[in-house]
């Protein structure tokens, strides 16, 4: 993630690197529902190493002799990682290939059982993580004492530079695309998902900068923790300063799109205030001209069982859990700087 972005709790307060090894970055999907145990869709629960989502829906559809389409999954996961996550496999006569026959050293079969359906996108509780910091310079006292901060407070639930491309070239790329450029259809989607992100970004480091961005604001929109749902705007009261207190309802920022900002009074006139330069601009007249609608994304995120411990003393083990959509280097970032070593180079880490 972009050290441009501020941080809620201060200056930095180590230097690191993550993914020395693929088991340094460990990411397990939390189901979102229990399977039937029947139906024509083979639910497998897999554990890959060194291999990105779709790669494993194409070996997979390749062992069960079907085409890729028949082949779901819940979400998406870093090639640079150990991942274990869901596939369906769409075989109406019920008849499952040898389990053996698909694994190897970089992908093993967890579980298996019958589900009525496919596997659709977002069909999971979130994602549970287990992260190895090592080359850790700082001070442990201080380190332990922002996870303290974390842990108790939330963090801002940045979108993470996974959407912005290397160099965060996406955003760029949107803007030409909307002035006119021609792009592939695959990538249109990556471009568009770009330019939603960064105008949110904007209006959540607005909002970090007023100190906004974890309590209400007259006109503000709420989400329910654990969901999507979101109500408001409404008069502030005790209920809602208490619900806010207990982490069950997070203040909103804008996923843009067509029709008018639900905020309003205070709320709105941040939100539009943060997104009045020529770029931004573009981006909403670009996304409106897609036809998405308005939606909203919490502003807060709050990792869930925050637990750490030291190997040695210059490795970190972090362990939480995040909503789905929410990026692991949000966490990250809230520490200091963090370099991917799997890039090569001093790029922050990426995913969920």
């Amino acid at each position: 993630m972009s050290d441009g972005l501020p941080r809620a709790f201060g200056a930095p307060v180590l230097s690191a690197r993550i993914r020395s090894t693929p088991e340094d970055f460990f990411v397990e999907e939390l189901a979102g529902f229990e399977p039937s145990g029947e139906g024509e869709h083979l639910l497998l629960t897999v554990e890959k190493r060194g291999m990105n989502t779709a790669f494993a829906a194409k070996r997979i559809a390749a062992w069960a002799g079907i085409a890729e389409m028949g082949v779901g999954y819940a979400g998406l996961k870093d090639r640079h990682a150990v991942t274990r996550q869901r596939f369906s496999v769409h075989l109406p006569r019920k008849v499952a290939p040898d389990l053996a026959a698909l694994e190897s050293d970089e992908l093993k079969v967890v579980a298996s059982t019958w589900h009525s359906r496919k596997l659709p996108r977002g069909a999971l509780a979130g994602n549970r993580f287990e992260l190895v910091l090592r080359d850790v310079a700082g001070d442990a006292e201080a380190i332990e004492a922002r996870l303290r901060e974390i842990a108790a407070h939330g963090l801002p639930n940045w979108f993470g530079e996974q959407r912005f491309g290397r160099d965060g070239g996406n955003v760029a790329a949107a803007l030409s695309m909307f002035a006119g450029r021609r792009v592939r259809r695959e990538q249109r989607s990556l471009l568009i998902s770009a330019a939603r992100s960064e105008l949110f970004n904007r209006v959540l480091a607005a909002r970090l900068a007023d100190g906004s961005w974890n309590r209400g604001l007259e006109g503000e929109v709420w989400m329910l923790a654990g969901s999507r749902s979101v109500f408001g705007p409404e008069p502030w009261s005790d209920s809602l300063a208490q619900r806010l207190g207990d982490f069950d309802i997070h203040p909103t920022g804008p996923l843009w799109g067509t029709g008018e900002l639900r905020t309003q009074a205070d709320a709105r006139d941040r939100e539009t205030a943060a997104l009045q330069d020529e770029d931004a601009v573009v981006l909403r007249a670009g996304l409106e001209l897609e036809g998405l609608r308005q939606e909203r994304r919490a502003l807060r995120l709050v990792p869930q069982a925050l637990a750490w411990s030291w190997p040695s003393a210059d490795a970190l083990r972090l362990t939480f859990a995040l909503p789905p959509g929410s990026y692991a280097t949000a966490v990250l970032h809230e520490l200091g700087p963090v370099t991917d070593a799997s890039q090569g180079d001093d790029r922050p880490s990426a995913r969920d």
